[in-house]
């Protein structure tokens, strides 16, 4: 039970997170302060979408050494992290959903939209059978990070990779239930939620960035990885966040003192064709899981990445935008051997 004075995103995280992880999320981001100043009976569609983002946050790190890591030396150098965008990963049969899952992006736009987020813009990704979408927050697009939200084809690739695709993704469940659907259609009424009914919905919802099938087995993975990195990442990975970025002044010259320091640093740049987006990151972290045949190996998993952006001419506001090129650069970061 959250006070009428309990700021709105503080006693969501901690609803989430318990009162000491909580602390220590909201601790690590720097938060819009009239974001975190929100208070009363119910929740804003804003403040539930940046307490969700917070907790994701935590749950990247948790999975991410390397990005705790960086965090907690940002942390001791009197730094806070600038959350820019968090990215995720799903999948999309020729027809139909994903075993219960709904197709593709929409397993996560019915979350989205209903939060106060629109589609941006999108990025076809070809070169990985992929598309893009970015999502923007519609009340505060530079504070609430965005989503790049990204689906792979499986009807763009052969007979045998859309067979095992089907035996690994066929097996998804659905993580949203009844009661967390309704809240959703209320937000995207317009109508009150009231912080009991956000906190019990927040915690379904932060599920939903997960795996939800089954454990794949390990010929299904392989015969995917020979065709598509991405694809063996979401076999393993899921729906999980993919990456989290950290929006910084000058990425160039973090990069440079990264690599300095021996962190694992993404070799190169990536620039955008306006020059006004400029992204690297570390290589993914690797963690063991276990397959369908019981068998435990070490994959690729989520990582930490790094942007920088520009002041738009044209608008005068800050480029929220993505590059196609970039992205598929940064896509990198989770390829495995073979």
């Amino acid at each position: 039970m959250s006070s009428q004075n309990e700021r709105s995103i503080v006693a969501l995280v901690q609803s989430v997170l318990g009162e000491d992880a909580g602390k220590a999320a909201l601790d690590a981001l720097a938060i819009d302060p009239a974001l975190l100043a929100q208070s009363g009976p119910t929740v804003s569609r804003a403040a539930f979408a940046m307490a969700m983002n917070v907790i994701l946050f935590h749950d990247l790190l948790e999975r991410v050494p390397s990005g705790a890591a960086y965090v907690a030396d940002t942390l001791a150098r009197g730094g806070r992290v600038m959350f820019d965008h968090g990215a995720l990963r799903t999948i999309r049969f020729a027809d139909g959903p994903t075993g219960a899952l709904p197709a593709g992006e929409d397993a996560f736009t019915r979350i989205f939209l209903p939060l106060g987020y629109r589609m941006a813009a999108l990025y076809p990704l070809d070169r990985l059978k992929m598309t893009g979408r970015a999502y923007a927050h519609v009340d505060a697009p530079e504070a609430i990070p965005q989503f790049f939200l990204s689906e792979l084809h499986v009807d763009r690739f052969d007979a045998e990779f859309g067979a095992a695709a089907t035996r690994i993704f066929g097996t998804s469940r659905d993580p949203l239930d009844a009661p967390t659907i309704a809240l959703l259609d209320r937000y995207a009424a317009g109508e009150p939620v009231g912080f009991n009914d956000a906190a019990a919905a927040l915690s379904v919802i932060v599920s939903a960035f997960d795996r939800q099938h089954e454990p794949p087995a390990f010929a299904d993975y392989e015969l995917l990885l020979s065709r598509s990195n991405e694809a063996a990442w979401i076999a393993t990975e899921g729906n999980a966040f993919n990456h989290a970025t950290d929006r910084v002044p000058d990425v160039a010259a973090l990069a440079d003192r990264l690599k300095a320091e021996d962190r694992p640093m993404k070799p190169k740049l990536e620039i955008s064709a306006t020059g006004r987006v400029r992204q690297t990151a570390f290589r993914a972290d690797s963690v063991e899981r276990l397959f369908a045949d019981r068998d435990l190996r070490s994959v690729p998993g989520s990582f930490y990445e790094f942007i920088s952006r520009d002041i738009d001419p044209d608008t005068g506001t800050l480029d929220l935008a993505f590059d196609t090129g970039n992205a598929t650069g940064i896509f990198a970061m989770t390829s495995a051997k073979a």
